[in-house]
């Protein structure tokens, strides 16, 4: 007989499935490309995001972001300083965002002026991986000021990503950043994975995440449109 635990955490796993299949095409039939972006405390994800939600905007389309955070809507409030709309989840402790929460907060957003939808994840490498929030990219952030051997401390999260973005990237010299380590433990993890390094500091290696961000949105658009013509 498998443990009472267990089989909790398998039913909340598969309703949250379930209900991330049901955003995912709504998120599809809307024409919204959605981007869950998870790191730990501390990564630079809240700058990093702003930048993005900047230079998206500076380059004509239209953005929004759901952004999840324990207590406070100190990061929401950055954020909006972008222009773009902004809706603060509040997660009352809880270590994840989940599918449910995302599905609550974008009821007062109408998604048909939205091409980009970033959901900013809680900062925490652990319980992230495992909910499906029904985002097209997963990104998985590390930033050298962290330890080049994140990856192997905390592989589910990296195993499920669709890019990993090393941010920071200014202050690499400064905290004697081995680069080549930090590549190997991402390897080790997840061979193969897409890697960016960027600071949304500076602004280094930015207009490559905005390009690979414009490309995947129209490959997901080019799949939408496939899928309609079955």
């Amino acid at each position: 007989m498998k443990p009472r635990i267990l089989e909790i955490r398998q039913g909340v796993l598969e309703k949250n499935d379930a209900l991330a299949r049901q955003l995912r095409q709504r998120f599809l039939d809307a024409r919204v490309f959605v981007v869950n972006i998870v790191s730990s405390p501390g990564s630079g994800k809240t700058t990093f995001l702003e930048r993005t939600l900047r230079e998206l905007i500076a380059r004509g389309h239209r953005v929004a972001a759901l952004v999840g955070d324990l207590e406070t809507d100190n990061d929401s409030q950055r954020l909006r300083a972008s222009g773009a709309p902004v809706r603060q989840i509040r997660t009352a402790g809880n270590c994840h965002l989940e599918a449910h929460m995302v599905e609550t907060y974008l009821q007062d957003l109408d998604l048909s002026g939205v091409e980009f939808l970033f959901i900013e994840n809680v900062g925490n490498l652990v319980c992230p991986s495992s909910y499906d929030l029904g985002e097209s990219l997963r990104v998985v952030m590390l930033s050298v000021t962290e330890g080049e051997d994140k990856p192997r401390k905390y592989p589910p999260i990296f195993n499920s990503s669709d890019l990993a973005v090393i941010t920071k990237i200014d202050l690499a010299e400064a905290v004697e950043f081995d680069r080549a380590a930090a590549l190997a433990s991402i390897e080790a993890v997840r061979p193969g994975l897409p890697v960016l390094e960027v600071s949304g500091k500076t602004g280094q290696g930015m207009e490559a995440w905005i390009d690979l961000l414009i490309e995947r949105r129209r490959q997901f658009l080019g799949e939408a449109e496939r899928l309609m013509q079955r």
